[in-house]
């Protein structure tokens, strides 16, 4: 269990922060940016929650996804050593077959797709957009850190990322399903 009972430790003012291992690196760390992308994705999802006509099953699931989001960051900020002195929280397989099953899911409901989304629609629909930009971000990041970082880095992090990001494009399909989707039109303005 996490215990914060002081918020600033003035530890990082020297350009610093400790990693889950509590060895130190610089706030430029790759990691770092993975991590931290991941919490700016976990919080613009508790943005979508604010929506009042958000679908309470769709609701459900993002909760669950936040929880796992904090598990995703867990296992960034901790490298992945041999013989660890306490196990780590590590993202596992199990949890990114949920989410290919919520995929799966939403998915049969809705239209073949016959274009690309506009990301536009209802206001949760064009919340879960930006959620999903900024988690397909922090899968960029990721990658980032695992060719820095190499098997320092569980690349099941970087494979759960793309599969929610994937989730969060179903997710705003589904939201606009009473609307429908606004498709693109290439070269519709030329």
């Amino acid at each position: 269990m996490v215990n914060l009972t002081r918020i600033y430790t003035k530890t990082g003012d020297d350009g610093t922060t400790s990693l889950g291992d509590m060895s130190r690196t610089s706030k430029n760390d790759p990691r770092l940016e993975a991590y931290a992308t991941v919490d700016e994705a976990n919080s613009y999802i508790g943005v979508v929650l604010t929506v009042e006509t958000l679908n309470s099953d769709v609701r459900k699931l993002l909760v669950r996804i936040q929880n796992d989001l904090f598990d995703v960051g867990a296992d960034l900020c901790t490298p992945v050593v041999d013989a660890p002195a306490h196990e780590p929280l590590r993202v596992l397989e199990t949890q990114i077959s949920y989410l290919e099953e919520q995929i799966d899911k939403y998915n049969a409901e809705l239209e073949p797709l016959r274009s690309f989304v506009l990301p536009s629609g209802t206001p949760a629909s064009s919340h879960l957009h930006v959620a999903r930009t900024i988690t397909r971000r922090a899968e960029r990041c990721t990658w980032h850190a695992i060719h820095g970082f190499g098997t320092g880095v569980n690349p099941l992090t970087a494979k759960y990322l793309n599969r929610l990001s994937d989730l969060l494009f179903v997710l705003a399909r589904y939201e606009n399903k009473k609307h429908g989707d606004e498709l693109w039109v290439p070269g519709a303005n030329r």
